[in-house]
């Protein structure tokens, strides 16, 4: 029945039926039957309309009061379920009644986990309907709001016997943004606050004493201790047990209530500056956590609530303190806590950076983050870098001192730090040495993206664009590409030569485009080598070439079958390498690849004495456009006129003619079919990688024994790769022609930012002995298969036309099929060494 009223919950005379016949076994024997009935009252408990607006009140009040009368059911399982089916009511837009609220309360004490657990989430869910609603305490006289109620049972939760509840409740506090500021302070107490006690006023106070009849005689013990000292649990607004909640989590012994209640400290904190402020210690305390994702976790809480905060010294002692970590992740956390972090005073800016020194000569691969950290330090802190300026520059105002070493990472971070702050400080100029500003113009050429632009004595500052410029100059390059590809429609009016020369300058233009402004070189590459694939069919069609015999024109013929091959590749980078397409781009991309396969096929049937080749070709070509019309049936309609259509309407007999035939017939429609306008979207993107490490620039060979493995450290920035733990592998090539292709595993990628990926991973190299040191190749490269393409969900795809088998990587070592280069190769020094006898 549950899976009959699943499937038809649109018919309502249906549903109300399967309801009653759930209500009336209710009271069967068996849990589970009853477990089943109140899932399907549950799922189908109405929602809707019945014409009569009374009706539906009433019905929708019986759902409820049926499945809140199984919350005190003998089985556990049953009152586990009731509260299940009460959420699914709440999740399909029914309006919980408050009255359910004493009920959900009371089963916080049941002695089992899982009604525990459940109870816990239907406090939440009515602590969010009714906030402001007011409720009284037990046992008092005293009313307080439910959200407020809510929030001192569930913070009771944390110290529940179960782990799995404790989770679920430290999980749940984080969400709970409307409670008042007394019961959130309290969560970081563990000591009852004087404000949420109960106080009687002075009148209260002599009406007790004027009622007692007289005044203490002596002669009884402790008959004038102060009548305020009662039981605290009749006297408090909230639970003592629930004092101190976010401690109890912070020093939970399992690991995953800590860090359920960092992140919901975090949440709490990011929406209050004062609760931020007091919560500051316990976060920089969970620091020095056993667990490493506890540390890590605090680490990123902190980052974000360092608007609402100032780090003193002790606690930035505490805090640069896990810079001796040996976890990479945890220490390039850090560095980006310091760049948001704000620093209260100037000895604290000298305690860091001389802590990140220490962190750059212990770990050298912390480099590039280390400096990109001391950049946001100075640009935030520049009137606290200023007074420290001769002291880091070692400058003296009488004596010439030493010119330091520009090859040093640790000088080069001290410059990172003082050109930065000296941005907005422009008295800071005035300290530096002659040595100072040659260093200041090598590295704004060779480190731009960490030396700001300076207005130095001597020399002009290069005028930067406001940001309205900016905008208006992307606008009007947008408007150019699409120019260029309107344009390229033109040709077809034009004879053979002249249209060459237009696709060849309107990609010199769009390539030219792409180098001057880099956010908009993945459309403008997009465009260039679309236009590129046009170029080189318009030569392979050209007269001279089928106007004579194919054993006349061998080598027109060889250059034919080159260009087809390169339409292909291109169409599969044009395809895989480009995100934010849409279904229109890929059409027309898969619209290019059928021309490119069209002209191999009749390239071979010119050349190729055989037949078995040509049937082949065509089967699979015939496959492929009858495929076309089913992926993308809503596209064709752009296509007018085109290869494709023209194709189309002469399908059925192109099924049932012979090869020669249907070669005739392809030959003719791909000279006279006119060009598909691309038409661009403004999110595309090109996929590209960075290989940081190895830099490729030490001259020391990696030196290990033969047949034994050494590892190398690879570090690489991914940019707009989608899914890269599918699709990126890392290749390495050896001297004698030996390709190795490695899957990195799936936790050595890391996402720093949406579009953005880290890849921090170990290769392990091994070869035969060699008699001198080599140079290794390393590169990462882009996997892609068309059976995972983004056209499969348009549709069956055809058979994958690329292997990745080593036999194809050893026949064609420059373009491996199925992979596309990803970043530019790194050469490493290598020598393995013959093994001891």
């Amino acid at each position: 029945m549950l899976l009959i009223g699943v499937q038809l919950q649109e018919n309502l005379p249906l549903s109300f039926r399967l309801v009653d016949i759930g209500c009336k076994h209710l009271l069967d024997t068996s849990h589970i039957v009853r477990n089943k009935c109140l899932q399907l009252v549950g799922c189908l408990g109405s929602l809707e309309r019945l014409g009569v607006k009374e009706l539906e009140n009433v019905a929708t009040k019986d759902v409820q009061r049926i499945i809140s009368d199984s919350f005190s059911d003998q089985d556990p399982r049953v009152r586990t379920a009731a509260m299940k089916a009460m959420l699914q009511l709440h999740e399909r837009g029914m309006k919980l009644q408050q009255t359910i609220y004493c009920q959900a309360c009371r089963a916080l004490s049941d002695d089992y986990e899982q009604v525990r657990s459940v109870a816990v989430q239907l406090v939440w869910v009515l602590s969010q309907l009714y906030a402001d609603s007011i409720v009284p305490i037990p046992s008092s006289n005293e009313e307080i709001r439910l959200v407020d109620d809510a929030f001192g049972k569930i913070c009771h939760m944390v110290n529940d016997g179960s782990w799995l509840v404790r989770i679920q409740a430290a999980k749940l506090l984080g969400s709970m943004h409307q409670v008042s500021v007394q019961f959130l302070e309290q969560t970081l107490d563990k000591k009852l606050m004087s404000d949420l006690k109960r106080k009687r006023s002075a009148h209260e106070r002599a009406k007790e004493l004027y009622t007692s009849g007289e005044f203490s005689s002596g002669r009884k013990w402790g008959d004038d201790a102060p009548k305020e000292a009662v039981d605290t649990y009749t006297v408090n607004l909230i639970n003592s047990g629930a004092c101190g909640a976010f401690v109890h989590g912070l020093e939970d012994e399992m690991y995953e209530v800590r860090n359920a209640a960092v992140e919901s400290l975090c949440m709490l904190a990011q929406a209050s500056a004062s609760f931020a402020e007091k919560c500051l210690d316990f976060l920089v305390d969970m620091f020095n956590d056993e667990i490493e994702e506890v540390r890590l976790g605090s680490i990123h809480a902190l980052r974000k609530i360092s608007c609402h905060i100032r780090l003193r010294e002790d606690q930035l002692d505490t805090v640069l303190a896990v810079l001796e970590d040996s976890s990479r992740d945890i220490r390039e956390a850090l560095h980006e806590l310091l760049c948001y972090t704000n620093v209260s005073t100037k000895d604290g800016i000298h305690l860091a950076l001389v802590e990140l020194l220490k962190n750059l000569a212990k770990y050298p691969t912390d480099r590039n983050s280390i400096w990109k950290c001391l950049k946001y330090v100075g640009s935030r802190h520049p009137t606290l870098v200023l007074p420290i300026v001769p002291e880091l520059l070692s400058t003296h105002p009488y004596f010439d001192t030493p010119e330091p070493d520009m090859d040093d990472p640790a000088y080069i971070a001290v410059l990172v730090l003082v050109f930065n702050a000296a941005k907005t400080c422009p008295t800071m100029s005035a300290l530096f040495s002659d040595h100072t500003f040659r260093h200041y113009a090598y590295l704004r050429d060779s480190l731009s993206d960490l030396v700001p632009p300076l207005q130095l004595p001597g020399r002009k500052m290069v005028s930067v664009s406001d940001s309205s410029n900016h905008a208006l100059n992307e606008d009007s390059s947008r408007l150019f590409v699409q120019q260029s590809l309107d344009r390229a429609q033109t040709i077809q009016h034009l004879d053979s030569q002249g249209a060459q020369e237009l696709l060849k300058l309107t990609i010199r233009d769009l390539q030219r485009l792409g180098e001057l402004q880099p956010e908009l070189a993945g459309m403008a590459e997009f465009s260039a080598t679309y236009l590129q694939c046009q170029l080189l069919l318009m030569k392979s069609l050209q007269e001279k070439l089928w106007n004579v015999a194919a054993p006349l024109y061998l080598k027109q013929n060889v250059m034919a079958a080159s260009a087809a091959r390169q339409i292909v590749e291109h169409t599969y980078r044009l395809e895989f390498l480009y995100s934010g397409l849409g279904s229109r781009q890929v059409a027309t991309i898969h619209h290019m690849r059928l021309q490119a396969k069209a002209l191999q096929l009749i390239l071979t049937a010119r050349t190729s004495r055989g037949m078995e080749t040509v049937i082949s070709m065509c089967e699979k070509l015939l496959q492929e456009l009858e495929i076309f019309p089913r992926r993308f049936a809503a596209e064709l309609q752009h296509f007018q006129e085109s290869f494709v259509e023209k194709l189309l309407e002469v399908l059925p007999r192109l099924m049932a003619c012979k090869p020669m035939e249907l070669v005739k017939i392809l030959q003719t429609t791909l000279r006279n079919s006119t060009i598909v306008l691309l038409k661009l979207t403004d999110q595309v993107h090109k996929a590209s990688a960075t290989i940081i490490e190895p830099t490729g620039e030490s001259d020391n060979p990696l030196r290990f024994t033969s047949g034994l493995v050494v590892a190398l450290d690879v570090d690489a920035t991914l940019e707009h790769v989608q899914d890269p733990q599918s699709v990126i592998k890392v290749q390495v090539t050896y001297p004698d022609g030996q390709a190795h292709i490695i899957h990195p595993k799936p936790a050595d990628f890391r996402n720093p930012g949406p579009g953005r990926h880290r890849l921090i991973t170990q290769v392990y190299l091994s070869h035969t002995a060699w008699t001198e040191p080599c140079q290794v190749e390393v590169r990462l490269l882009l996997a892609y298969s068309s059976n995972k393409g983004r056209a499969s969900s348009l549709g069956p795809l055809s058979r994958s036309p690329w292997s990745d088998s080593t036999e194809a990587l050893l026949q064609a070592p420059n373009v491996i099929e199925g992979t596309i280069n990803l970043s530019k190769q790194v050469k490493v020094y290598l020598m393995p060494k013959p093994t001891r006898r």
